[in-house]
């Protein structure tokens, strides 16, 4: 017994190894024994696809894999392959996160979130509404886990005041001159900052001491892990692990006065999780995945002029609204029960809880002082980022791309977030003087943002897997492994054209809870693409719903970063997110549905197969790709064959 669980053990340990090692063994007949391009380049597919969903290996060193694969095969040369690694993306992205880099800088984003939510009101289902806007809003723009990891201390400090607000505000009245120190109000910039050790061992430990949650159960778990390595006895182990959930009973009943406090703790954790992500949804530059589709479906169709930034902004923003304030239903029902009477009751009088959160709310935007230079430098440049990305080419009016005809097509939406990038780079953050340890200094030109503090906030990792991506998609292009997974998909187009998307929908929901967001639309594109082309459907049809719903990572604390971190408030249980998250997954799934079959009909005109697309014509039970330019060829030769 003691053998088999000391084998048990480094098998775990070495898991990772094993997968790696084994992985490419079992897959290896398939090139060997077909010797194919195609098979060749569904074994490099496969090998990817398995160290993506079971991240093996680091995801950026498995996007390389295909850099390293294809040249051994004759797929692509090196020099080609390469070639995809960069694209209009990176460039795209470059000046999203200049901007990025400057609102998390200056603060501006803590503004506009403490601003939006002084809006709604302090009743606790409104100021849970007004955190969840004001959470989509900021993550439009600046990713959700930036967007999660800036709005959540807000929140815990505004929980916390509400918890213990009849305290409070009994002993405001006793020393109402001297003032109250509070542990609760003091949002520490480094309470962003998750124990790692902790989280490791035990994530839904609170890193956020409210003065009465230690770490003391967190240090029993990291010396439980150290002494079962190590080989510690059954029983140590037992005894360990029941010191450990009694400090967690205790902890928990030391926090909250009452269940109810504890499940609005649970609802308001959850909705900035799902807020973050649902807000993403609503711009090109707002998530990895829709930036990835963005990319990869121009690569693919060049021809196609309808996704820009204003047409995806019109399809999404129903969408975004639609799934927030139904999200907001749900958790409201599910956690907290919905009283329309108590909610939009007109002149009642605010609880001692709301006046004692709206005092927390209020302390907090006043420390940030007014506003500065620097913000509303930041503020006129994010302004005219949006403007310049609407007015590109709306569709409905000439953009200011029609200024360069000789040019159509040039100009992209990188284009414009380059040039405002650059201009962060350029304006100098301090205008006439430099304020430094309580001395005034002479004049010393410092821009907006640094390179090392952007190279702080560029996302290297997502950038090099995006390039994998493309590599991985121009592989299966040149080798026919996307034909022939059309051809073999074929026979789907005899089902309505809803129940196809609904399908894929549900695929790439489920899969997208246990794989990372951008290596699950980089596997499926390549697949849905020529799944579209061979049913002569209009591949937007499919693409668009797949991509949104590849967000839709509501279910399990490492499904996305935002989940992760909120579940490391301590609040939540692993059941909670479930329960939660798979109403939040069938509400999205539904809502995009609805939408992909009303008014994004009209705006793509998804009924008739677009001129843009390759057309697939079956010969001799294969499948061939024809050009729209060379249709009239192709039918005379089918003709004369005939």
């Amino acid at each position: 017994m003691r053998i088999l669980s000391n084998l048990w053990m480094y098998l775990w340990m070495y898991r990772r190894l094993i997968l790696i090692v084994l992985t490419p063994l079992c897959l290896l007949p398939v090139p060997l024994i077909i010797q194919t391009k195609e098979a060749e380049c569904a074994f490099v597919l496969f090998v990817v696809a398995v160290f993506w969903l079971s991240e093996a290996l680091p995801l950026s060193v498995t996007a390389f894999m295909p850099a390293l694969m294809f040249p051994l095969f004759g797929i692509l040369s090196s020099k080609t392959i390469a070639s995809t690694y960069f694209k209009d993306f990176h460039l795209l992205l470059t000046g999203v996160i200049c901007l990025a880099t400057s609102i998390e800088k200056w603060n501006l984003h803590k503004r506009i979130a403490l601003r939006m939510v002084m809006l709604v009101g302090v009743n606790p289902a409104w100021l849970m509404l007004g955190f969840m806007f004001s959470a989509a809003f900021l993550s439009m723009w600046l990713s959700n886990t930036s967007t999660a990891a800036m709005v959540m201390p807000i929140v815990e400090a505004v929980a916390q005041q509400i918890i213990n607000a009849d305290a409070e505000v009994e002993a405001m009245q006793i020393s109402s001159s001297g003032g109250i120190n509070n542990e609760a109000l003091e949002l520490d910039e480094c309470s962003t900052e998750i124990d790692l050790n902790c989280e490791k061992t035990e994530k839904h430990i609170n890193g956020f001491t409210n003065g009465s949650v230690t770490k003391g159960s967190c240090e029993k778990e990291m010396y439980l892990e150290e002494e079962f390595s190590n080989g510690a006895c059954d029983l140590h182990k037992k005894e360990l692990e029941e010191d450990i959930q009694e400090d967690k009973l205790v902890s928990s009943e030391k926090r909250y006065r009452s269940k109810k406090d504890h499940m609005m703790c649970k609802a308001m954790c959850l909705c900035i999780a799902y807020s973050s992500t649902i807000g993403g949804l609503t711009t090109i530059t707002g998530t990895s995945t829709n930036l990835i589709f963005a990319e990869q479906f121009q690569t693919r169709y060049p021809e196609c002029t309808e996704i820009n930034f204003g047409t995806w902004f019109v399809l999404c923003i129903p969408i975004t609204v639609i799934l927030l304030i139904l999200s907001w239903f749900w958790l409201q029902w599910l956690f907290l029960g919905f009283s329309f009477q108590e909610m939009f009751k007109c002149g009642k009088q605010k609880t001692q809880r709301e006046i004692a959160s709206a005092k927390v709310i209020k302390d907090e935007y006043d420390r940030l002082g007014p506003i500065s230079y620097q913000e509303i430098v930041t503020l006129i440049i994010f302004v005219l980022m949006a403007l310049l990305w609407f007015t590109r080419d709306p569709g409905f009016f000439p953009g200011w791309a029609a200024l360069f005809p000789q040019y159509k097509g040039y100009a992209t939406d990188s284009t414009a977030a380059l040039l405002m990038g650059l201009i962060f780079f350029i304006i100098p953050a301090y205008p006439s003087k430099k304020a430094t340890a309580g001395k005034t200094n002479s004049f010393d030109y410092e821009p907006l943002i640094t390179w090392k503090e952007f190279q702080a906030c560029m996302p290297w990792d997502i950038a090099i897997l995006v390039g994998g991506g493309f590599a991985l998609a121009q592989g299966c292009e040149d080798s026919g492994l996307s034909l022939w997974i059309g051809n073999k998909m074929t026979p789907l187009g005899s089902l309505p054209i809803w129940i196809v998307v609904l399908i894929a929908c549900i695929i790439v929901t489920s899969v997208t809870e246990v794989a990372s967001n951008p290596a699950t639309i980089t596997i499926f594109l390549p697949i849905l693409a020529p799944l579209a082309e061979a049913i002569s459907v209009n591949p937007l049809y499919i693409l668009i719903p797949t991509t949104l719903c590849t967000s839709f990572a509501f279910l399990l604390p490492v499904a996305n970063p935002p989940n992760a971190i909120v579940y490391s408030y301590g609040h939540l249980q692993v059941m909670d997110m479930v329960k939660a998250g798979l109403g939040i997954n069938i509400l999205g799934v539904l809502v995009v549905m609805l939408a992909i079959s009303t008014w994004a009909i009209p705006m793509f005109n998804l009924q008739t197969y677009p001129s843009w697309a390759p057309i697939i014509t079956p010969t001799n039970s294969t499948f061939t790709t024809v050009q729209p330019s060379n249709i009239t060829e192709t039918v005379i030769a089918l003709l004369s064959q005939k």
